[in-house]
């Protein structure tokens, strides 16, 4: 699902896009400090939820909603305001909430269940009809995978870095060598260590068919590689220019891994 977040006050607009990006049940957040700019993002992307500040310059909240209402119908709207006489005409746009500010963690999130009402739930099972988990792949930093909210443990360590190098490749398949020369440097790649890859890789599958997310990998004829449309990735999203991968990068990537270092020099370039 979509969110945007419209308020001409860029420390609270900061918040509010804080706020809402950690309720979780957003695939992209959009932050606005001009109503121009939120309708046309309206009129290109279905947004499911819109939170509008209604005091702005020259468009004020009122005004976007009906604008927004106009263009998609369905869209959730939520008021944030520091004035309760906007109450009364605020409602009178089919507004699903109206907060005061300062707003809480507690009070937005219950206001953005009831917003969504429907579409939180079908949108779940969308999810997992389509899935069966969520499963979740963080780069940025240290390496983790979370199903369904919950971190995966690995049993081996090199089972997971395993797994980190085939997301660096992005789908691409990789070779059983290279996997090992990336995995290992400068190691032989004798017999034995082939032999050791082997149990690396079946601790691997373990794992993952243990999370029953074995689905998210794939083999043939000695080359790997991850499914990318099967995770929810911050590097992927990253890549397809998501503002909110964007703004999460802070220079970190795979910080465990030396060979993480050239990706993360580029996605440090590109954010220049």
């Amino acid at each position: 699902m979509t969110a945007m977040c419209v308020d001409d006050e860029g420390l609270i607009l900061a918040r509010t896009v804080s706020l809402v990006k950690k309720t979780e049940l957003f695939d992209t957040v959009e932050a606005f400090m001009d109503a121009g700019e939120a309708l046309a993002f309206a009129k290109r992307t279905s947004v499911d939820l819109a939170l509008l500040d209604i005091d702005m310059p020259e468009t004020g909240g009122l005004e976007l909603a009906a604008e927004l209402k106009k263009k998609q119908p369905d869209i959730r709207i939520i008021f944030l305001t520091g004035y309760s006489e906007y109450a009364v005409d605020a409602y009178a746009l089919h507004a699903t909430g109206y907060l005061l500010k300062p707003i809480g963690y507690e009070r937005l999130f219950s206001e953005i269940e009831y917003a969504l009402g429907d579409k939180k739930t079908a949108g779940k099972e969308k999810s997992a009809a389509a899935t069966g988990h969520q499963v979740k792949v963080e780069t940025f930093g240290y390496f983790n995978i979370l199903v369904d909210g919950k971190p995966v443990s690995f049993r081996r360590t090199k089972a997971k870095e395993l797994l980190a190098c085939l997301v660096d490749r992005q789908g691409k398949y990789v070779s059983r060598k290279d996997l090992f020369y990336i995995l290992w440097e400068d190691d032989d790649y004798d017999r034995a260590r082939q032999k050791y890859f082997d149990t690396i890789i079946r601790s691997l599958k373990d794992t993952l068919e243990e999370y029953d997310i074995a689905d998210i990998f794939e083999a043939d004829k000695g080359q790997m590689r991850i499914v990318p449309e099967k995770i929810d990735c911050d590097l992927y999203r990253y890549l397809q220019k998501d503002r909110t991968a964007i703004e999460s990068f802070r220079g970190e990537y795979m910080s465990s891994y030396a060979w993480g270092r050239i990706t993360e020099g580029y996605l440090t370039d590109c954010k220049k």
